[in-house]
């Protein structure tokens, strides 16, 4: 086992689950743990990138595979699960955006990454408005990616 992983820090938070019985709602306390909610937010990550990533490709090819029912649908749900996971660990870390500044950059660069992604799929007109935006928005999430495997809000500058 890798030395991160053995001396990580364990963190705990909890999520309320509503339980229906007759008559009245209770809530309980489910403890989640770091290095699961990690995983599960890293995992929606590379989903969601590769789905962008495949119908930014179908839209450039025109394919009809972009009109499918799924594709209007799962991308949203794990871009749900990736933001409310994204909100959960900086809760648990404590790391909040206009406080540390790496987070303030990764929620700006999303908001940028979302509108070339909507650019490039939905409100451009030309092909070449498409590649661009859907290039760019590549970028950012390269950006995004490296903003958070170092914490710097400009990660070039950590590799010096």
């Amino acid at each position: 086992m890798p030395t991160s992983r053995r001396h990580a820090r364990k963190i705990r938070s909890t999520a309320s689950i509503c339980c229906r019985e007759p008559g009245s709602i209770r809530q309980r306390k489910v403890p989640i743990d770091y290095a699961t909610l990690k995983l599960i937010h890293v995992s929606c990550v590379v989903s969601s990138y590769a789905l962008f990533f495949i119908r930014g490709a179908w839209m450039l090819r025109d394919s009809s595979l972009l009109r499918r029912r799924w594709v209007r649908i799962v991308p949203h749900v794990i871009d749900t699960l990736l933001l409310g996971s994204a909100i959960t660990l900086a809760l648990m870390l404590r790391q909040y955006p206009f406080v540390a500044d790496w987070i303030t950059a990764k929620v700006v660069a999303l908001f940028g990454y979302i509108g070339l992604g909507m650019v490039a799929l939905r409100f451009a007109r030309t092909r070449r408005a498409q590649l661009a935006a859907w290039l760019a928005a590549q970028v950012v999430f390269i950006y995004i990616v490296a903003v958070a495997l170092t914490r710097n809000p400009l990660p070039w500058m950590s590799a010096i």
